[in-house]
């Protein structure tokens, strides 16, 4: 005997997928820019040093005086000794007066006024240390100092984007397909 058989038969689908990638294109152009620095302002303002020397003293030591001085200081002298005189010669006179107490007051006047032949070795330093007066005034710097900030110029640009998308097709190739036969 014979039984029927059932035949079947089948057919998968398939399926096609194309892709185009996605392209992104990125261009960031440079900034421009600009720095500028001003110069600094700077102002110096000096006062001139003062030196002053005053050699009055000195000068006067070493016998350098003006005529003035030299004729007031030459009166004193010859003031002075003639009071020194004058009391010499009254002390003198009045040893002489008094002979008859003793003594020999002439050779004693004539041992005293004698002419020493010598001379003393002095040394002097001329002019005499501190005659001469310097004042010095150092000059004085102002100075004025004014710094400037830098400028900036600066230009941005955007950065320039391209993109084309990506792209997904999809295609039936084959469809499915289901047979079913019999068989006798």
């Amino acid at each position: 005997m014979n039984f029927p058989k059932i035949q079947i038969q089948t057919i998968d689908a398939l399926i096609g997928i194309t892709t185009t990638k996605p392209v992104q294109k990125i261009v960031q152009p440079k900034a421009e820019q600009e720095i500028q620095q001003p110069i600094a302002k700077l102002s110096i303002k000096t006062t001139p040093s003062k030196l002053s020397i005053d050699a009055f003293e000195a000068r006067e030591s070493i016998g350098h005086k003006n005529t003035r001085a030299r004729t007031a200081e030459m009166a004193q002298e010859g003031k002075q000794a003639a009071l020194e005189g004058t009391a010499r010669r009254a002390e003198e006179g009045q040893q002489l007066m008094r002979i008859e107490n003793g003594g020999n007051p002439i050779r004693e006047h004539a041992k005293k006024h004698h002419i020493k032949l010598y001379s003393s070795l002095n040394i002097k330093f001329i002019p005499q240390p501190g005659t001469v007066k310097i004042n010095y005034e150092p000059a004085q710097a102002h100075i004025q100092f004014e710094p400037q900030k830098p400028v900036h110029n600066v230009k941005i640009h955007k950065p320039i984007h391209e993109y084309t998308p990506g792209k997904v097709n999809i295609e039936m190739l084959q469809y499915p397909l289901v047979k079913i036969d019999w068989l006798v």
